[in-house]
């Protein structure tokens, strides 16, 4: 009964965190969307960091924004899809640290949030971009911040317990 429990509150816990990551990018979109204009730039932090407005019609950085239809549809929808699914199952069956586990919904909830605007626009809202000196980012969103972190998290895990041992 125990263990049951604990296995309901994990789940409960894994989707909470992947369903606040979805919430958040949204939420963020939907106000970008609805607020402000094409490529305008409002400064958040001086010229340092600029709220801005742009359509991604392909995938990291607007790489594939030319494909055809159907290359797009596979590579950008049901492939992306897909992984998310093979993940989702991974996460609620493998036996991996909770700490890993925080990680992995961070990828997850960032990953459908851009699938759901792909899916629902066409495109990705992207509205952040950062100068500050030798860092420079492309406009991103908070979906991308979602799957970044999770990424560099399970990578500063991995280096600060001397894990030797792959997580796949």
């Amino acid at each position: 009964m125990l263990l049951l429990k604990q296995s309901f509150f994990r789940y409960f816990l894994f989707l909470g965190i992947i369903a606040i990551n979805i919430g958040c990018d949204q939420a963020s979109k939907s106000l970008v969307r609805d607020h402000i204009g094409y490529h305008e730039q409002i400064p958040l932090a001086g010229e340092h960091v600029l709220l801005t407005k742009v359509e991604n019609t392909g995938a990291f950085l607007s790489m594939g924004d030319q494909w055809e239809p159907w290359a797009k549809t596979l590579l950008l929808h049901v492939l992306p899809s897909l992984m998310m699914l093979g993940m989702c199952i991974w996460l609620f069956n493998a036996k991996i640290s909770m700490s890993v586990a925080m990680g992995i919904c961070c990828i997850i909830g960032g990953g459908i949030g851009n699938i759901v605007d792909r899916i629902a626009y066409g495109s990705v809202t992207d509205f952040l971009y950062i100068n500050i000196g030798f860092f420079e980012t492309g406009v991103f969103n908070f979906a991308d911040v979602s799957i970044t972190f999770g990424a560099l998290f399970i990578i500063a895990l991995q280096i600060i317990r001397g894990e030797q041992k792959p997580l796949f």
